[in-house]
């Protein structure tokens, strides 16, 4: 009876999880997108599909935000055009649905991915406090985005998944990034992890903390739109995240008390939280027929 009981709260939980992440349409999403027959982008041993099915995803997200919110024209576009504090949960789900397609989706169920957002980064523009111009379509931006994600993403994974990977997979999973990125209009991208550390590190003096950046880190670490019961367990991913990240980049963020309170404890409670997200999810449909395209 218990071990009833508590099965059907882990059910509940996952399904919880992925409607959040992935938005209410999430299993017909999921049957699209792994089920469809057809030629894939990445063949099913490419790097790029264990790290995006890892829990871990969940710390180098939100770490990838945080990050993000140190370019002060990349924040003032999200801030303008991105309704990220009016639909934060219908932006998360818009970002994770186009990271699932691109990687586990049809070669055509991608391409079609990226160019929506081609066309959307088309119509974003506008100015900075400053005065000047910004273009959400421009490869300068684009890099930078792209820079922030794939080193999260890979950190993350690096620190919290239960199958490290070696060196020559690592350096294959940026360059599985890089060919999406360069399909979005990023000029040549990083495709090793040593040239992604350096690249990383040369944005170092193009990053400030900003009103906008101040705003949305209390935000994504203070007022979530989450329920109080998923409140602490949050707080700990959220300090595993932070102490994921340089720590010339944390410096730049002016962390609220609690996060900071709670960053030495941040890898015992980012460990703790992905394997319980991990034990809670449910697992990814079989991937369609087809080779990579």
């Amino acid at each position: 009876m218990v071990v009833h009981f508590v099965g059907r709260l882990r059910r509940q939980a996952g399904e919880a999880l992925l409607r959040r992440v992935a938005g209410p349409t999430v299993h017909e999403k999921r049957a699209r997108i792994h089920s469809t027959p057809g030629p894939r982008w990445f063949a099913p041993d490419r790097p790029v599909r264990s790290v995006h099915a890892n829990a871990s995803m969940y710390v180098g997200g939100l770490a990838a935000l945080l990050l993000q919110t140190l370019h002060p024209v990349a924040m003032r576009a999200v801030w303008a055009h991105s309704g990220f504090q009016s639909d934060p949960w219908g932006r998360l789900q818009r970002t994770s649905t186009f990271l699932a397609v691109t990687t586990f989706g049809t070669a055509e169920d991608a391409e079609q991915a990226v160019q929506r957002v081609r066309r959307i980064h088309s119509a974003v523009s506008g100015t900075t406090a400053e005065g000047a111009a910004y273009r959400a379509s421009d490869p300068h931006l684009l890099a930078w985005v792209h820079t922030a994600e794939t080193y999260c993403f890979l950190e993350a994974y690096l620190r919290y998944s239960r199958r490290p990977l070696s060196v020559r997979q690592q350096d294959a999973y940026v360059a599985d990034m890089a060919a999406v990125a360069r399909r979005l209009g990023v000029l040549d991208p990083p495709t090793s992890r040593a040239a992604l550390v350096r690249e990383l590190t040369h944005w170092r003096g193009s990053l400030r903390a900003t009103r906008e950046s101040d705003a949305t880190l209390r935000y994504l670490l203070l007022t979530p739109p989450l329920p109080w019961p998923v409140r602490l367990p949050y707080a700990l991913l959220a300090a595993a995240a932070v102490d994921l990240l340089p720590v010339w980049a944390q410096e730049h963020l002016n962390l609220p008390a609690r996060t900071r309170l709670l960053l030495p404890v941040a890898r015992i409670g980012g460990l703790a939280v992905t394997a319980a997200i991990r034990r809670i999810t449910p697992g990814l449909p079989p991937t369609g027929s087809g080779i990579a395209a």
